[in-house]
């Protein structure tokens, strides 16, 4: 992995997670990778609103919502998620 994806990696953090059609998840707690390819597996979230809380999301051994990296669709100033997805 380059330098420069890890400074990407690192500034996924602490973005906003939201739908495509706008609702609001929570902000990026935490990046799950697959140490043996670097693939990013899973965002943990952290603030989760009261709808991302709702919607019974997986949760980690520490008790976070957990996003499958799959759902992701979009990443810029805010991390953009497929709800279909993650239902």
């Amino acid at each position: 992995m380059s330098e420069e994806e890890k400074k990407y990696s690192k500034q996924l953090l602490s973005k906003t997670v939201v739908t495509k059609t706008g609702k609001r998840f929570g902000e990026v707690g935490n990046l799950v990778f697959e140490t043996r390819t670097g693939e990013l597996i899973q965002i943990t979230l952290k603030n989760p609103t009261g709808y991302a809380e709702g919607v019974e999301l997986e949760k980690d051994t520490k008790g976070s919502l957990i996003i499958p990296y799959s759902a992701v669709i979009a990443v810029g100033d805010f991390i953009v998620i497929s709800e279909e997805d993650i239902l």
